[in-house]
């Protein structure tokens, strides 16, 4: 596999360095933070990188391949680019860019409800291969017409989020304004003065807003309208209740993300989901939970059989998407890696950082003298 990025940032943590530079700190720090004292942030990545595996040398084998099944469709690579908010305050036209990477590498692109592209772009980026990730409705007839846009859309999988019954507690967020209704102080119109790159972007793209529920805002909202909006259209606990007419209207593959438990676990096969992913949110919700590789292992053990099992949160590398594939994952997705490649490098982030993945994990394979994703369960100390 050619070396195709840029051997200046060869890694996750120098893109997250150079991203740290170009964005203004406020938009920085709700992308790199977690919540309470970022407890579980930090436990996500430091327990899955003690997943250790074995390499079998003195065997015949092929050349590693990465590429993979999932729900029918061949991907090049067993990674894809997970549902974050607000991308294109981090930075601008940032779902654009990695959409567009996305389906050059021909790996899943998952749009967030509440993020700054609607479902008809992402469509039109991906033709019709993105997927979409519904933060759900209070309302029947909001959620309806979305789930109808992603559908008109061509999205192959719907995606619930079950993990926001409330809004993590995030003391960086409360310091620099960016709890709804957000708040531009002084500081931070400095920090963005400071970072005339990111400033010159948000001007060419202009200011970003909630696009895929323009449709479904009053003309002339202010913020703390904005803010009072949000709370009264959107609520995060999910249930039986609320999942079955999803269900019902949904005809493609449906998806749970933030599963932590067994249970859950379970109990998405009961509700009829096609597959989990399992998370917890990046450490940006619960920081007394476990890290994500902990129910992983017994959830994919147990269940790995019925429904596809999937991963996010802690995931910043090759050898890690490694780790969690030999641990009984089926598929991995990360977001904060990829907003740091497009906060490092621009229009340029997506394909750097992707291909930078695909490097690393096929290193790995050859070092383990593993043909296949699948087999790297066998791998597993």
């Amino acid at each position: 596999m050619a070396f195709t990025f840029n051997y200046q940032y060869p890694s996750v943590e120098d893109l997250r360095e150079k991203a740290k530079k170009r964005m203004p700190r406020f938009a920085f720090e709700y992308l790199d933070g977690g919540c309470n004292e970022d407890i579980n942030l930090y436990r996500n990545t430091s327990e899955l990188r003690e997943v250790q595996l074995e390499p079998r040398y003195l065997k015949n084998y092929n050349e590693a391949t990465i590429k993979t099944t999932l729900f029918g469709k061949e991907y090049d690579a067993p990674f894809g680019i997970a549902p974050v908010g607000l991308q294109g305050l981090m930075w601008p036209n940032a779902p654009q860019i990695l959409a567009k990477a996305a389906f050059q590498h021909n790996i899943p692109f998952i749009l967030s409800t509440v993020t700054t592209m609607d479902i008809e772009k992402a469509s039109e980026l991906t033709e019709g291969n993105a997927w979409f990730q519904l933060y759900n409705p209070v309302e029947d007839h909001i959620r309806k017409d979305i789930i109808k846009r992603a559908s008109d859309a061509g999205c192959p999988v719907l995606v619930l989020l079950c993990d926001v019954p409330t809004f993590g507690y995030r003391p960086r967020d409360f310091r620099n304004g960016l709890a709804l209704p957000p708040n531009m102080s002084i500081r931070n119109i400095l920090q963005i003065l400071a970072n005339p790159t990111w400033a010159f972007n948000t001007l060419k793209y202009g200011q970003p807003t909630f696009e895929n529920l323009t449709p479904y805002m009053p003309e002339g909202l202010n913020l703390k309208q904005l803010g009072k909006f949000m709370d009264k259209t959107f609520s995060g606990k999910l249930n039986e209740e609320r999942i079955k007419p999803i269900r019902d209207q949904w005809k493609g593959k449906l998806v749970l993300k933030g599963v932590a438990s067994e249970a859950d676990a379970q109990e998405a096969i009961r509700l009829g989901f096609d597959g989990i992913i399992v998370s917890n949110h990046g450490g940006r919700q619960l920081d007394a939970g476990e890290s994500t590789i902990k129910p992983l292992t017994t959830i994919a053990e147990k269940y790995g059989n019925q429904i596809e099992v999937m991963m996010d949160s802690g995931v910043r590398s090759g050898p890690d998407i490694a780790r969690a594939m030999a641990s009984g994952a089926k598929f991995t997705f990360m977001g904060r890696s990829f907003m740091y490649g497009v906060g490092a490098l621009g229009n340029k982030g997506g394909d750097h950082t992707i291909s930078m993945l695909k490097v690393q994990l096929k290193q790995v394979m050859d070092q383990l003298c593993c043909e296949k994703i699948e087999d790297l369960p066998n791998h597993l100390i």
